[in-house]
């Protein structure tokens, strides 16, 4: 007997998630195609293009909203068990609120271990894919998509060393107006500036043009000057070129070794990783929170029906998502723990789901 009930509420999860992912998605791309055809249209994107791109939007979407889809589905099937008064002649068998849970939770584990391994080995490509295609032809005019050149860009190199270039041209791999500072105890050591700066890859070295190098001595500077100089540098092209969404396209191993060099170089960026880090573990966990929550808000029967349950489930699921987002960008913006800010929704919403759990089983 119970083993026929498992199976029947486990089967309705699954499918009324599945279900709830394939109603919606296919209408963001509809919404999507509209906003965008005509900007498509004008740069001439060929086929598999668009359609690459779609793709990477619906794994990219499905991963950042399947919190809402699972907690909206698991309210709508259970709202239907409980106003056919199937929920009640359940409990009344004997079986106890919790052995009632279970199925669900074990639908939870399904859906977490299948979302960690979209977070750990498609998501990363999707975003890539997803956001390049947006740099590229929707987020920029004609003009500026083929423009290769990023400006004002200051990087932190290492605990005590700074580089600065007003221009860096890709496609020529040079840097204009470049300046490299070394601190040591807080305490300017040398500063480098040069009008251009050239990478060689050939042999992976840098050639100063108009360059002047100022040591700061204790009884008087040191200065060196020239119109050309080869030299090696201990950072990679690649950091003259900002990191806007890097660490978001990487898989997990790459991300954790991007971190850690990112932390050695003292980066003031490492809180954006570590949370784009984190995430991939806070939103399984949050499938089994939001299960729990779900069952517990719609397993009785409320008047006004399932409109109910689902305006309730509606207001905690976007709260959620609220508060996820809030403190994602307080971790990214300041000096609070990434870890800790990742984790408060998680946090909130579980103690709010023993609340609940604790009043449905009464």
């Amino acid at each position: 007997m119970l083993k026929i009930i498992d199976k029947y509420i486990l089967k309705r999860y699954l499918a009324t998630f599945t279900i709830m992912l394939l109603m919606f998605i296919p209408i963001g791309i509809v919404i999507d195609v509209s906003e965008k055809i005509n900007k498509i249209i004008a740069n001439k994107v060929t086929f598999s293009e668009v359609a690459s791109y779609y793709l990477d939007f619906t794994i990219y979407f499905a991963n950042l909203l399947f919190p809402i889809f699972l907690f909206l589905s698991v309210i709508w099937f259970t709202s239907k068990l409980a106003n056919n008064t199937e929920v009640i002649a359940i409990l009344s068998s004997g079986i106890s609120f919790n052995r009632f849970l279970r199925p669900y939770l074990i639908g939870a584990t399904i859906v977490s271990i299948f979302a960690l391994i979209m977070s750990v080995y498609l998501v990363p490509s999707a975003s890539l894919g997803f956001k390049s295609f947006r740099t590229r032809y929707l987020d920029a005019s004609a003009n500026a998509q083929i423009q290769t050149d990023v400006t004002n860009v200051l990087r932190q190199i290492s605990k005590d060393e700074y580089i600065y270039v007003s221009n860096f041209q890709q496609v020529s791999q040079t840097a204009f107006n470049f300046s490299m500072e070394k601190f040591k105890d807080n305490k300017l050591q040398y500063k480098l500036n040069a009008t251009r700066l050239k990478f060689n890859p050939k042999d992976s070295t840098y050639t100063l043009y108009n360059y002047t190098k100022r040591k700061i001595g204790v009884l008087g500077d040191i200065i060196e000057s020239g119109e050309k100089k080869d030299t090696i540098f201990n950072f990679d092209l690649d950091d003259l070129i900002p990191e806007i969404y890097i660490a978001e396209t990487l898989p997990l191993n790459e991300l954790n070794k991007f971190i850690e060099k990112e932390r050695e170089r003292g980066s003031s960026n490492i809180n954006v990783y570590l949370v784009v880090l984190y995430k991939k573990y806070s939103l399984p966990v949050s499938a089994f929170i939001l299960t729990i929550i779900a069952v517990a808000v719609s397993s009785m029967k409320r008047r006004g029906g399932m409109g109910m349950n689902l305006a309730i489930g509606i207001i905690l699921a976007f709260t959620f998502v609220f508060l996820d987002k809030v403190f994602g960008v307080l971790a990214e913006a300041s000096s609070a723990p990434p870890l800790l800010a990742v984790w408060t929704p998680n946090i909130v919403f579980g103690i709010l789901a023993v609340i609940l759990l604790r009043n449905a089983q009464r």
